[in-house]
Parts: structure tokens; sequence; C-alpha cells
């Protein structure tokens, strides 16, 4: 197995872990953030708990793009390596 071929794999491992403790924190949030609204008054306007899940995720996971944006430009010199 080629050296390339067993980073590749390392790297998409390690986003899977990533993503599976990412998934599993957002979970621990929203029992939090559901039992803090559940305290306050009725007349707060509610957000639905997979509106908060959504945008935490989509933040998160852009953030995830700008550090591997970061790093192909630190590596190659480029944004989108090979495209010129």
């Amino acid at each position: 197995m080629s050296p390339l071929a067993i980073f590749l794999i390392v790297l998409v491992s390690l986003t899977a872990l990533l993503v599976a403790y990412l998934t599993k924190q957002f979970q621990k949030e929203n029992l939090f953030y559901i039992n803090k609204n559940q305290m306050k008054n009725s007349k707060t306007k509610t957000i639905e708990k997979e509106k908060v899940v959504a945008e935490t995720l989509n933040g998160r996971f852009a953030m995830i793009g700008l550090i591997a944006a970061i790093g192909a430009y630190l590596t190659t010199g480029q944004i989108i390596p090979g495209f010129v």
C-alpha cells in the first residue's frame, strides 16, 4: 500500500471520529438547551432544536472546511490543489 493511500485512510478516519464526537457533543448541548428553555416563560419565542442543531453543525463544518483550505494553501500554495 502506498504512503499516500495510508495517509488518506488516516485522514478520513480522523475526520469520521471528529464528526462522531461533535455529533455526541451537539446532542448533549441540545438537551441542555431544551431544559433551559423549558424553565423560561412561555411568552418568549422558542426555536426548534432541529434548527439549533443544523446551524451549529453548519458552523462547525464550515470551520473544518476553512482549516482544510488553509492546510491546502500551506502545503501546495493553492486553495484548490491542481486547479489553475
